[in-house]
């Protein structure tokens, strides 16, 4: 008889009801509990203090709510840096959440170098702590991830590409190799694999035990069945926990909650916290034992077939990450909620359940152990939330020792050691060792956080976990959330949109009048050359000759005012460049950090004498905000405003823009009476009080009109009409992209972060560094100056790169320079004046250990004639002509003359 699908039809009929399915979950507790820990030392350890009788401290240095393995990896690692007075608060007992029936993978292959490096510290602390004696149950079995298509190959070898540069070892191998590693896998539909040998797994019960007991043994203090009630804030600070033992008066709040962190975000007071997760059901089997499994059996990853294995106990424990998954306690987590599973649903396993038995035949003919399906929380862009967290207001205010560590995707095990680190780092130090962007919880707005969005989303997040994911490929779900006044104009006229901060934006417009629209042969998302080429590239050349429109909407704008000249003292704190300028003009200015990093990159238009309008990116509205408030006076005498929605923007591009803007104003736009980076009030059309500004952010000429959201329909429309003498058309922002990479500019989120100096990227001279005013970084770029840099800003021009046939860079690839590896690419695309492929990114000398070395004239260094570059694109090296300053395209040449920029705005 065939067990297991014999098994499984048993199942669909044994639960009926509610408490029937209470009495199962009862009876399967204390079987799973023991299951899950391969350590029998752990459990008789008293490692934390319970019960009434127990008083939590008056004062703490850092309070954690939670006591899962995030939660003991950050009270670990705080003490490890000396840190003990230390608290942490479980509600149940440890690890009671999620942390105990995970599946214990420690898997560090992923699609950037920065979540490689976080993943391989987590996998080098455990196998340290397993030397050291303590149980962990770490077994280096290694991992075999299998590709069915040529697409996930692709995948495959980019990461091959990535890994070898941090010295991973990892080895792309075919069909029969995989065979020979785990015959018991069927292979027939195999096209090849990665094998990494220094993978493996724990127990993470055990793991989480490990972290605790060493933490306690540092003085950490620990408590069991302790709940957090309030989170007491004031003046943008924790000041004391409420909890259910008393309360702690403490200095910095961890927010470790795992699928319990939204919730304990809204218990702070008088503003919730915002944490965007959402529990999701995950389901995996362990079998009993079966004859042919090598207790070393590596785990096997099938991305294709939603699929994970490893070896248990002779047996196979086999999950997945399934299409359509099943979001959970959408109305709250039922009280008590500790070492419990949700109900069996064998119906919604089937999916994972036919690939198990397609991908290891004799499955079919095992024995189950059990069905576990405990929740998951997921975030809604497949990311951790770490960091600090702003409040949910009017204001995106950021509360500066509060952090979230949670939200793990389903990589909490994986991912605890290096999390525990650097939330650490950022507690003690003020910031983590490393760029924490992608994971930053200030990436997400306030809707972010609404349950209902969360519910609708999170079931994506949980498929995406293991599907194919192609360059700039979107969410379906949760959309059209946030939209420009003109999204239905853009609609009928063919955009195509992506999504950022929520924000509907037109990436390009197909055609809508062409026989062929919707029916494009090749497909949405690809390796190679994509299919919005060809619209992108007529965009890009009406921006070139002609005109066009850009919806530039979702644009973060902020409002900074005062009475007196109080708003432009605290500008010319905050930014690098030298704001205090006549009225009219706008200036390009970043916001350093106080190690010169760049928080911001914006443009600052002088509205009046106390009055300034600041544009940046999309992304950059939760962070900017935060930033902009964390450092106003604390007398009241400047205000900042979120002007975000209040005002709608459009970018006018291409030589013929300031002829159709005069057709449509009373302004004069010739450049002597409408200077480049100026800013004027004018009317166009009826609508009035619209602030056109002479930039485009491409560095072609043009003008983006800030217009008040209710007239942007009128002036759109009043655009196109008038513009139809000037062959005016929609753009959309891959074309923007495309213009400002030719042209050299970074853009802050892509190129640019909180770890990028100005003098790495070729802005010094947009800095005021050598004038007395002091701004914030300005120590640590002096510093820089004196000691040297460390990498550069480049250009790199693919001279043999075949844009139809050869798979193309999207971000992310090594640089090598004579054959040694000196950076990634940022951002690339296709030139389409210099018919190249263009790569921006940073380069930089390394030494024997991989860290830069520094450089008191790292531009002769870059541009050496003697230098070789080339980029791997997935395994294939292309050769690069390197440039650092913007290049003056001549078109009839299509070569490249590089000249340094002119001036500071």
């Amino acid at each position: 008889m065939n067990h297991l699908r014999a098994t499984t039809r048993a199942a669909k009929k044994f639960v009926k009801t509610g408490q029937q399915q209470q009495e199962a979950i009862n009876l399967l507790k204390p079987k799973v509990c023991r299951v899950l820990s391969t350590s029998t030392d752990l459990e008789s350890d008293t490692i934390t203090a319970s019960g009434p009788e127990i008083a939590v401290p008056a004062h703490s240095q850092v309070v954690i709510c939670g006591g899962g393995i995030v939660g003991s990896s950050v009270a670990y690692h705080l003490a490890e840096r000396g840190w003990s007075n230390v608290t942490v608060l479980e509600q149940g007992s440890l690890t009671c959440g999620t942390t105990w029936h995970s599946a214990g993978l420690i898997g560090r292959l992923k699609p950037s170098v920065t979540d490689m490096q976080m993943l391989d510290y987590s996998r080098c602390l455990y196998e340290r702590l397993t030397n050291e004696g303590y149980g962990t149950g770490w077994k280096q079995c290694g991992s075999l991830n299998v590709a069915r298509t040529k697409d996930r190959m692709v995948d495959f070898r980019r990461k091959h590409a990535l890994a070898k540069t941090i010295g991973m070892e990892v080895h792309l191998i075919g069909p029969s190799e995989i065979k020979k590693m785990c015959p018991t896998l069927f292979t027939e539909d195999l096209v090849g694999g990665l094998w990494i040998p220094e993978d493996g797994v724990v127990t993470a019960q055990d793991v989480s035990m490990t972290l605790a007991k060493i933490a306690r043994e540092k003085g950490v203090k620990i408590f069991e069945k302790v709940s957090v009630e309030k989170v007491v804030t004031k003046d943008g600070l924790v000041t004391e926990v409420v909890t259910s033992g008393g309360t702690i008066k403490c200095d910095f709040f961890v927010n470790c909650a795992g699928q319990w962190a939204r919730a304990v975000g809204k218990k702070t007071v008088p503003k919730a916290v915002k944490a965007p997760l959402h529990p999701c059901e995950h389901f995996y089997l362990v079998t009993k034992p079966m004859k042919g499994i090598d207790p070393m059996m590596p785990v096997i990853r099938d991305f294709d077939g939603y699929t994970y294995y490893r070896e248990w106990s002779g047996g196979i424990l086999a999950g997945g990450f399934e299409p359509n998954a099943k979001p959970c306690f959408h109305k709250g987590i039922p009280e008590k909620f500790e070492f419990q599973l949700l109900p069996d649903d064998w119906d919604h396993f089937q999916i994972l359940l036919d690939q198990m038995l397609h991908r290891i035949p004799s499955m079919q003919t095992a024995e189950v152990r059990q069905m576990i399906n405990g929740p998951e929380s997921f975030t809604p862009d497949s990311r951790m939330l770490l960091g600090k967290s702003p409040k949910m207001g009017q204001l995106e205010d950021q509360i500066s020792n509060y952090f979230i560590a949670a939200g793990m995707n389903s990589a909490g095990v994986v991912g605890a050691g290096a999390v525990g680190k650097h939330i650490a780092e950022w507690i003690i130090d003020g910031e983590p060792s490393v760029n924490l962007w992608p994971y930053d919880v200030r990436r997400f707005v306030r809707l972010h956080n609404n349950r209902k969005f969360l519910r609708d989303r999170v079931p994506e997040a949980l498929e995406n976990h293991y599907a194919l994911k192609y360059p700039r490929e979107e969410y379906k779900t949760g959309r059209k959330l946030r939209c420009s006044p003109l999204h239905t104009r853009l609609e009928v006229a063919g955009a195509v949109f992506g999504e950022t901060m929520a924000y509907e934006r037109a990436m390009y417009f197909n055609n809508p009048d062409d026989e062929t629209f919707g029916k494009e042969s090749r497909p949405m998302w690809s390796w190679s050359k994509p299919c919005w080429f060809e619209p992108v590239q007529e965009e890009y050349w009406a921006c070139k000759e002609r005109v066009c429109l850009m919806d530039m909407s979702s644009f973060a704008k902020f409002e900074v005012r005062s009475r007196g000249d109080e708003a432009t003292a605290y500008l010319q704190e905050l930014c690098s460049n030298n704001i205090a300028s006549e009225v009219g003009t706008i200036v390009h200015t970043g916001m350093q950090n106080k190690q010169g990093g760049f928080e911001n990159d914006c443009t600052v238009a002088r509205l009046d004498q106390n009055h300034y309008f600041i544009i940046c990116p999309a992304t950059q509205q939760t962070r900017a905000i935060a930033w902009l408030e964390k450092h106003l006076p604390g007398n009241g005498s400047v205000q900042v405003t979120d002007a975000t929605s209040m005002f709608s923007g459009i970018n006018i591009i291409g030589p013929h823009a300031h002829q159709l803007l005069a057709d449509v104003s009373d302004f004069p736009t010739n450049k002597s009476d409408f200077r480049p980076m100026t800013v004027h009030l004018i009317d166009v059309g009826h609508a009035s009080s619209v602030r056109a500004m002479r930039l485009t952010h491409t560095g072609e000429d043009g003008f983006i009109l800030y217009i008040p959201s209710e007239y942007a329909l009128h002036v759109y429309d009043t655009l196109m009409i008038a513009g139809k003498d000037y062959g005016v058309r929609n753009a959309g922002y891959y074309a923007l992209r495309h213009l400002r990479m030719e042209n050299f500019f970074a853009f802050w989120g892509l190129d640019l972060n909180d770890k990028i100096t100005p003098l790495e990227c070729g802005r010094g001279f947009r800095t005021k560094i050598d004038d007395p005013d002091y701004f914030i970084g300005k120590e640590a770029l002096l510093k820089q100056r004196r000691e040297g840099v460390g990498q550069r800003f480049t250009q790199l021009i693919l001279d043999d790169f075949d844009v139809h046939q050869d798979l193309w860079p999207w971000g992310g690839e090594p640089i090598y320079r004579n054959g040694n590896f000196v950076g990634f690419s940022t951002t690339c695309g296709y030139g389409f004046t210099l018919e190249k492929m263009v790569c921006l990114g940073f380069v930089g000398e390394r030494d024997a250990n991989g860290k830069l070395v520094m450089q008191k004239n790292i531009n002769d260094w870059v541009m050496d004639k003697g230098a070789k570059y080339e980029v791997d694109i997935a395994g294939v090296r292309f050769p690069a002509r390197p440039g650092i300053y913007s290049p003056k395209i001549t078109v009839q040449t299509l070569d490249p003359v590089f000249v340094p920029a002119p001036n500071r705005g």
